[in-house]
């Protein structure tokens, strides 16, 4: 039902992401007491810069802006749990909060279009759980002086997106949205334990993909074209598939580009505001990705758009003025083949 919604929309026009949630807590500058809240006021380890924790201790936070991002034109909202795996919560101590983060990450954000929705009769938002891809690498090892050496493997990481996947689909999420891909068995894994978890509570979840090329020269951080990328992945039958994070819109074009090539299904993009500077800030506005986006929109390039690491509401109102009269990209029929993939691709037509 979701999926045909969803399909169906992006038949009549361009659909929007929503923009960056760690930005925007990043710039509210919130002391370690707003982190804490009540429940953690006697923890060990500082909780401050962990963005999802205030899913549980300041939830009104996150609604906030969530909301900002829905009124300035979202259709669909992110969760705030990019970081909400076991894996990456072991940083601050909270990995057992693995299920709780995401089940209230979700939670937060489905109250917030429920509420957009009764004040806007006739609008259909959705809420995207966000799966990100921890801070560990089934591929890599940590240590250059022993190549071998994995700090995670498949199985344990199977398990905790398991949860994850879970928490979201229990507090409402609508899709589930893995992003940031820098590891593509990482995503294997995610993809694993989504299949998993509809095998055995019966239950079909339309499923996003979008990977991060690591840089110019189009390859993920474990060493994939974007095609092979798309090679390892399109068998579990995502809506969409499509780039986001560590380039600006510049620099993720001619990638944007190559993914119309051979891409059957949904394209999304939600790129950073261009590269860091030196300050460590990004100075893309809203006003200059909204050109980027008007070029991709006219050229028929994109499905989806959105934001990511250093944008703001902003960003998406402009991109929403400027798309508004715009078409969105047709989906074609590519003739797939038989494809597999390494670090580059082999397809046989």
């Amino acid at each position: 039902m979701i999926k045909t919604q969803i399909l169906e929309m992006a038949k009549k026009r361009i659909i929007l992401l929503d923009g960056a949630m760690g930005t925007y807590i990043q710039n509210m500058s919130l002391s370690e007491d707003k982190f804490r809240g009540s429940r953690f006021k006697k923890s060990e380890i500082s909780l401050k810069g962990n963005y999802d924790i205030l899913n549980i201790t300041n939830p009104r936070i996150i609604y906030k802006i969530h909301t900002l991002y829905l009124e300035k034109g979202a259709d669909i909202i992110k969760t705030n749990t990019f970081n909400s795996t076991s894996t990456s919560q072991l940083d601050y101590n909270c990995d057992q909060l693995n299920h709780e983060l995401n089940f209230e990450g979700a939670k937060i954000a489905k109250q917030s279009v429920k509420d957009f929705e009764k004040k806007n009769k006739k609008a259909k938002r959705f809420v995207a759980g966000v799966i990100g891809p921890t801070n560990r690498t089934c591929s890599m090892s940590p240590d250059v002086n022993r190549p071998e050496f994995r700090n995670i493997n498949f199985d344990d990481l199977k398990k905790d997106y398991f949860i994850s996947i879970k928490g979201l689909v229990e507090g409402g999420a609508d899709i589930i949205l893995l992003e940031t891909i820098f590891d593509t068995l990482n995503a294997k894994a995610a993809l694993f334990a989504k299949n998993q978890f509809e095998q055995k509570y019966k239950k079909k979840i339309p499923l996003m993909i979008s990977v991060t090329i690591a840089d110019l020269s189009g390859r993920t951080l474990s060493g994939q074209t974007l095609e092979a990328f798309y090679n390892s992945v399109i068998h579990s039958e995502p809506i969409s598939v499509g780039i986001n994070c560590a380039l600006g819109p510049k620099e993720l074009e001619p990638h944007l580009k190559e993914l119309n090539r051979f891409c059957n299904p949904l394209i999304s993009i939600h790129p950073n505001a261009g590269l860091p500077n030196a300050f460590g800030g990004y100075d893309e506005s809203p006003e200059s990705m909204a050109k980027f986006a008007e070029s991709w929109a006219k050229n028929r390039l994109i499905n989806i758009i959105g934001s990511c690491c250093g944008t703001y509401p902003e960003h998406i109102y402009a991109l929403k003025n400027i798309l508004v009269k715009l078409k969105p990209r047709q989906i074609q029929e590519i003739n797939q083949g038989f494809r597999l993939s390494g670090l580059s691709p082999y397809n046989m037509s």
